[in-house]
C-alpha cells in the first residue's frame, strides 16, 4: 500500500470530509454535529491561512485520511514556552471504517510524519491530542513523540507532545550509503590535502591531474587540484577516484589510512584508536548532511548559537576532528554542538576543604553564584544539603556535564559521594548549548551569564577533554593580567581587540587519585570554569560569529564568507582589510610589543560583525593557551605559569603556523576558489597589514627585526603529525613547544621580496 498527500480541494472533497469529521468515531476531532456549511467555513479558513494547511490523503489512490499542518507560533500554542523555531504542528484523521485493515493507521501516520519532515527546516513535529485519547497517545509514542506536559487549550485538556526528526527517523537513519559516500569523498580529499601539505604523502603530476600511489602499489588515487600558497592542495572533490588493482573502487578514509599506515607513522597500538576517531568523524559528517540544512543565505541572518550549531568542518587542519570517543547515539543527539540541543548541567556540592575555587579580580564567591544561580535555585541546593544533615557553608557548587555525571562521577567517585565529600544537587534550570569545542556551554536562557567549561572524559582530537584543578588554579589571575595588558594598550584598544576572561575556576581534589604521585586523567574529572559571555559587549547593530564560520560551506557547497562579502557594503579587498585589522594586527602587536602569544585558531576567536563585516575580535580560552615567550620578562608571581623561554626562531610561529598556516591558508583558498579574491591579492593584504603595523610602531623596530615576520621561509610545524604520533595525548600542555613536529620549511607568503604565490 502506498499513501500520498495532496492539498485539500473543498469543491471536490467537502462531502467526504464532512462525513469523516462528524462521524461518531471522530469525536476527538471536535466537529460532532457540525453542518456541511460549518465544515466548509472551517476548512475555507484553514485553506486561506498562510500558516495552516489542510491535506487530503490517499492510499493506493483512494481517499483515506485527512491531515493538517500548521505553524505553532501562529496558533493557540504560540504562548507556550516549549514552542521553538523549527516546530511544525500536525493533526491526522484516518477515515472511519467498519472494516479496519491491520497496520493501516500506522501506514497513514508514517506518511504524514514523512510529509512533515520532508521540509528540511522542520526540527520537531508538535501534537496536542486530548488526554483521554489513549489510542492516539499510544500511536504518538510509537513514532517517537514525548509528552512535554498537559496543557489547557480551552476546548480540551491536551497532552502537548514533541517528536524530533531523529526520534522519528531512528538514531542511525543518517547513516545511509549516499551520505556515507559524500562524507567519505570529502574526508579522503581532506586527508590527501592535509597529509600532502604536511609532506607525509607526495602526489605526483599525471597529465592534467595528480596521482597518489599507496606504498604497496595495490591502490592509488587520482584527482585534479591546484597548489596554492603554503603548499595548500585545493582538491576538486568530484574528480577524486580510488583505484584498486586497476579498477575504480569506493572511497574509504579508514582504508586510505590503513594503506598509508607506514608513511603516516601511527604507532601500531594506537592505529585502531585513530580509525575509531575517523569513524566517529564520518558519523558526524553523515548526521550533518542529514540535518544541517541551513543555507548560507539563512546563516547570514542567523543568531550566534544558530550559526555555531550549523558549522560542519570542526577543524580545517585535522583529519580526525570529531572523535568524541565515549558518546553513544543518545549522547551524540543530546550533546554534539551540531544538533543544537538544549543541555541542562548537573550540579554537585563539593566539600570546601577539598576543593579549590579561584576567583578573578573584584569577583567574590557570593557574586559568582548570585550571577549564575537564581536565589530559588541556591535555596533548593541548600535544602538538599540540610536534608542530609550537612551545612551548606561547608560546600562549594560545581557545574558538571550530564555525561560526566552519569558515566564517570556517579561511579568512579562513588566513595566520595558516599562520604558526602561530593553531593549530587540535581539538574540546573538554565538551558545551554554546546560550542564547537564540545565541553564549553553557552547559556541560552540567560545569554549574559558566563560560558561554562566542564571536564569531559571523552577522547576527542588527540586528547581526553578533562580539566586539571591544579593547572586551572591560576587561570583567573592569568586572565586578569592579560586583560589588563590588553586594555591598557592603545593599539589593541584601537583594534577593538579584547579577551573574554575566565573569571572563576573550581576543582575538587579530595579523591583517591589526587593522593597519588603519578598524574592521570582521573585527576581531571571534577572541575569547571566560568568565562565571560560576549553578549554584553555588543553595541547596537553588531552580531557575533565564531571565526571558524568563515570556513563554512553549506550543503550546496556555497561558502559563508563569500556570502558575507557579497552582502556587505565593501569590496573583497576592503572586507579582508577590515578582518585583518581585527584579527592579524592584534596578534602581531601582542607578539612584538609584549612577547605574548595566544592560540588564535577559529574556535578561539569570536568575531563581531557589523553589516556582515568583521570589525573586531574577542579572544577566548586564554588561561590554557596564552604564553609569554621570554623568560626574562617579569610577570606577577601568580601568573608565572604563562612564562616560557622560547627560542627566537620558534616565536614567530605564533603567527606563521597558528595564523597563516592554521587558518588563513584555508580562508585564502576559499576566496580564490570562489573567484572572490585571488590569493596573491589576499596575501598582499596580509603583508600590508604587517608592514603597516611596523611603520606605525617605530619603537618596535628591534622586535620587528628579531621576529622577522617577513622572512623568506619559516619552519613547517605540523598538526596531523602530532595527532598521528600520539592519538591519546598529542602534546604536553605544560610544555607545548617541545612537542612540535616539523617537516622542513614553508615559503612565507608575505616575504618582503615576494610578489607572487605558487601556481
Amino acid at each position: 500500500m502506498k499513501a500520498t498527500l495532496e492539498p485539500l480541494d473543498l469543491d471536490r472533497d467537502l462531502a467526504l470530509v464532512h462525513a469523516w469529521v462528524t462521524h461518531p468515531r471522530s469525536v476527538y476531532w471536535e466537529m460532532q454535529g457540525a453542518s456541511v456549511d460549518e465544515v466548509a467555513a472551517e476548512y475555507a479558513r484553514i485553506v486561506a491561512d498562510p500558516h495552516h494547511q489542510a491535506w487530503l490523503g490517499r492510499v493506493d489512490g483512494e481517499p483515506a485520511f485527512l491531515a493538517e499542518t500548521y505553524d505553532p507560533a501562529h496558533s493557540p500554542l504560540a504562548s507556550l514556552p516549549e514552542i521553538a523555531p523549527g516546530d511544525l504542528g500536525m493533526h491526522v484523521l484516518v477515515a472511519p471504517t467498519d472494516s479496519p485493515v491491520p497496520g493501516f493507521t500506522r501506514l497513514v501516520f508514517r506518511a504524514v510524519m514523512e510529509h512533515c519532515f520532508a521540509d528540511t527546516s522542520v526540527r520537531r513535529v508538535v501534537v496536542e491530542p486530548d488526554v483521554r485519547n489513549d489510542r492516539i497517545g499510544a500511536m504518538n509514542a510509537a513514532f517517537g513523540f514525548v509528552v512535554a506536559r498537559v496543557v489547557d487549550l480551552g476546548s480540551k485538556t491536551a497532552a502537548l507532545s514533541f517528536c524530533t526528526r531523529s526520534a522519528f527517523e531512528g538514531p542511525t537513519a543518517h547513516l545511509s550509503p549516499e551520505r556515507l559516500a559524500t562524507a567519505q569523498r570529502h574526508l579522503v580529499a581532506k586527508a590527501i590535502s592535509e597529509y600532502a601539505h604536511e609532506r607525509i604523502v607526495t602526489p605526483v603530476a599525471d597529465a592534467d591531474a595528480w596521482r597518489l600511489a599507496a606504498p604497496d602499489g595495490g591502490s592509488s588515487y587520482t584527482f585534479r587540484a591546484r597548489r596554492l600558497a603554503l603548499e595548500h592542495w585545493a582538491i576538486e572533490e568530484d574528480s577524486l577516484t580510488r583505484w584498486v588493482d586497476g579498477a575504480p573502487a569506493d572511497l574509504d578514509v579508514q582504508a586510505f589510512v590503513a594503506e598509508f599506515a607506514g608513511p603516516l607513522g601511527i604507532p601500531d597500538p594506537l592505529l585502531p584508536t585513530y580509525l575509531e576517531e575517523l569513524a566517529s568523524t564520518l558519523a558526524s559528517a553523515c548526521w550533518k548532511l542529514a540535518h544541517s540544512s541551513a543555507s548560507v543565505a539563512q546563516l547570514l541572518e542567523a543568531d550566534y548559537q544558530e550559526l555555531e550549531a550549523a558549522m560542519t568542518e570542526g577543524h580545517p587542519g585535522f583529519v580526525a576532528n570529531n572523535g568524541r570517543i565515549g558518546y553513544d547515539l543518545a549522547d551524540y543527539a543530546a550533546y554534539a554542538p551540531e544538533t543544537g540541543s538544549a543541555v541542562r548541567l548537573e550540579w554537585l556540592a563539593a566539600r570546601r576543604s577539598l576543593t579549590r575555587l579561584s576567583l578573578g579580580q573584584d569577583l567574590s564567591e557570593a557574586r559568582l553564584y548570585d550571577g549564575e544561580l537564581d536565589a530559588s535555585v541556591r535555596a533548593s541546593f541548600s535544602a538538599v544539603l540540610r536534608g542530609l544533615g550537612l551545612d551548606p557553608d561547608d560546600y562549594l557548587y560545581v557545574p558538571v556535564h550530564p555525561w560526566q555525571w552519569r558515566h564517570q562521577l556517579a561511579i568512579t567517585f562513588a566513595p566520595d559521594l558516599a562520604r558526602r565529600d561530593l553531593v549530587h544537587l540535581g539538574t540546573g534550570p538554565d538551558d545551554y548549548r554546546a560550542q564547537q569545542s564540545i565541553r564549553t556551554f553557552f547559556n541560552t536562557t540567560r545569554p549574559e551569564r558566563h560560558y561554562v567549561k566542564t571536564a569531559l572524559s571523552i577522547q576527542n582530537m588527540g586528547f581526553k577533554r578533562g580539566l586539571s584543578p591544579r593547572y586551572m588554579a591560576a587561570t583567573p589571575a592569568i586572565n586578569d593580567w592579560v586583560h589588563r595588558l590588553v586594555e591598557d594598550d592603545p593599539t589593541l584598544k584601537g583594534c577593538g581587540f579584547t579577551v573574554l576572561r575566565e573569571r572563576a575556576a573550581i576543582g575538587y581534589t579530595g579523591d583517591a587519585f589526587h593522593a597519588l604521585d603519578v598524574r592521570s586523567p582521573y585527576q581531571k574529572m571534577v572541575a569547571a570554569l566560568w568565562r565571560e559571555s560576549p553578549v554584553p559587549l555588543l553595541s547596537r547593530g553588531e552580531r557575533l560569529a565564531s571565526m571558524t564560520s568563515l570556513l563554512h560551506r553549506d550543503a550546496s557547497g556555497a561558502a559563508l564568507v563569500t556570502a558575507m562579502i557579497e552582502a556587505s557594503p565593501m569590496d573583497a579587498s576592503g572586507w579582508v582589510r577590515s578582518y585583518l585589522h581585527a584579527y592579524v594586527r592584534p596578534i602581531v602587536h601582542c607578539l612584538l610589543a609584549h612577547e605574548l602569544a595566544f592560540m588564535p585558531h577559529g574556535e578561539n576567536l569570536v568575531l563581531v560583525l557589523r553589516d556582515h563585516v568583521p570589525v573586531r575580535a574577542l579572544m577566548k580560552d586564554v588561561g590554557e593557551e596564552v604564553c609569554v615567550m621570554d623568560s626574562s620578562i617579569a610577570v606577577p608571581e601568580e601568573v608565572e605559569r604563562v612564562r616560557a623561554d622560547v627560542p627566537q626562531d620558534i616565536k614567530a610561529l605564533a603567527l606563521h603556523t597558528d595564523v597563516f598556516d592554521g587558518f588563513l591558508r584555508h580562508l585564502a583558498a576559499i576566496l580564490d576558489t570562489d573567484g572572490v579574491l585571488p590569493e596573491a591579492e589576499f596575501w598582499a593584504e596580509v603583508r600590508r597589514c604587517v608592514e603597516q603595523h611596523a611603520e606605525e610602531h617605530p619603537e618596535l623596530a628591534a622586535q620587528v627585526e628579531a621576529y622577522d615576520l617577513q622572512r623568506p621561509e619559516f619552519r613547517h610545524s605540523c598538526l596531523n603529525r602530532l595527532q598521528l604520533l600520539n592519538t591519546l595525548e598529542m602534546v604536553d600542555i605544560t610544555d607545548q613547544a617541545s612537542s612540535l613536529q616539523y617537516a622542513g620549511t614553508l615559503v612565507n607568503p608575505i616575504a618582503a621580496d615576494r610578489h607572487e604565490v605558487i601556481d
